[in-house]
């Protein structure tokens, strides 16, 4: 292996450029040439490739976002557009491939890897949590450290003006953030798509509260746990119970800024680890982190086995809440 590309797909996370600098300086310093594809999986079918050495990735690891830019490319879910992209890679002579990704990436990536023999690896990123094969994400510790900070000053607010606010935050199919971030404020309730909600009782419980001298409460909602979210969930509740609620949705905010020390070091981690593991000759795998050490899962498994909340921390956060 002399030569490998690196891309971005999909939601951008914070740590994602500090993952592209252990890649970059990996491969230079084990002497691999490197090229950056720009724009994700669209830029692969086009072909956008640009050279990267040591100095490429100079003072990026702070830096929230991607510098290669990503896409969301459902072309590429298409068998026409992986040829292209296939045909592409071959031109350009790269032996492997690295994508920075979540599950879509992991799913473009193993149909990829499975048509045209492309050894190709994923490094776990998204701010959802919600792979296989990981821990955690990249990405995931600054966005419930950016939805905290958040919900600590919303609770100011609710404080002062003896309000029920409702926080929504990413997670269409999965509450990993929600869960966290509620736990990490103080949160009343969190509402996850893994639970069904039961208005009449979400709605008693927060009046048992008012009963127990609580004067402010906050609801920490999963986009996903029902159609229309936050918004949908403070109706209902002020339906039932006639108290005052106000909805705040913090929506991209939590996929920018700059990412944790915890986020650069998994990224960074799972970067080198990457480019070891492709001169070693693995490919169609996730590289992510269990039990912190790093490992791989093939990418079949990643894209199709479902990674459950903690329940454990699911009850802790109702019982610390009284």
């Amino acid at each position: 292996m002399k030569r490998i590309g690196v891309l971005t797909s999909g939601g951008d996370a914070p740590g994602m450029n500090a993952c592209l600098r252990a890649i970059v300086r990996t491969a230079s310093v084990k002497g691999l040439e490197v090229y950056g594809v720009l724009q994700g999986f669209k830029g692969l079918t086009e072909g956008r490739f640009q050279p990267m050495h040591l100095r490429s990735v100079s003072g990026i690891m702070h830096l929230g976002g991607t510098i290669l830019k990503s896409s969301r490319y459902p072309r590429f879910l298409t068998a026409e557009a992986r040829s292209e992209a296939a045909q592409k890679i071959r031109e350009a002579g790269l032996d492997g491939l690295i994508a920075i990704g979540g599950n879509g990436t992991s799913t473009g990536a193993y149909h990829l890897w499975r048509e045209h023999a492309i050894p190709i690896l994923v490094c776990a990123s998204t701010i959802d949590n919600d792979l296989y094969g990981t821990d955690f994400t990249i990405g995931f510790d600054t966005a419930v450290t950016t939805a905290v900070e958040a919900i600590d000053r919303i609770k100011d607010v609710a404080a002062a003006h003896d309000l029920i606010f409702f926080v929504e935050v990413m997670g269409r199919h999965r509450g990993f953030l929600a869960l966290y971030a509620g736990l990490a404020g103080g949160c009343e309730e969190i509402l996850l798509p893994e639970e069904p909600t039961d208005y009449d009782a979400l709605s008693q419980r927060l009046m048992d509260g008012r009963r127990r001298g609580k004067t402010s409460s906050i609801v920490v909602v999963a986009e996903g746990d029902v159609p229309g979210g936050a918004f949908t969930v403070a109706e209902e509740v002020r339906k039932r119970t006639g108290l005052a609620v106000r909805v705040t949705v913090l929506g991209h905010i939590q996929r920018g800024g700059t990412p944790t020390p915890r986020d650069r070091i998994l990224a960074s981690r799972l970067g080198n680890a990457a480019v070891d593991f492709l001169i070693a000759g693995e490919q169609g795998k996730l590289v992510g982190e269990i039990k912190r050490e790093i490992v791989l899962t093939p990418l079949k498994e990643a894209i199709e086995r479902h990674k459950d909340i903690d329940q454990d921390l699911y009850q802790l956060s109702y019982l610390l809440s009284q």
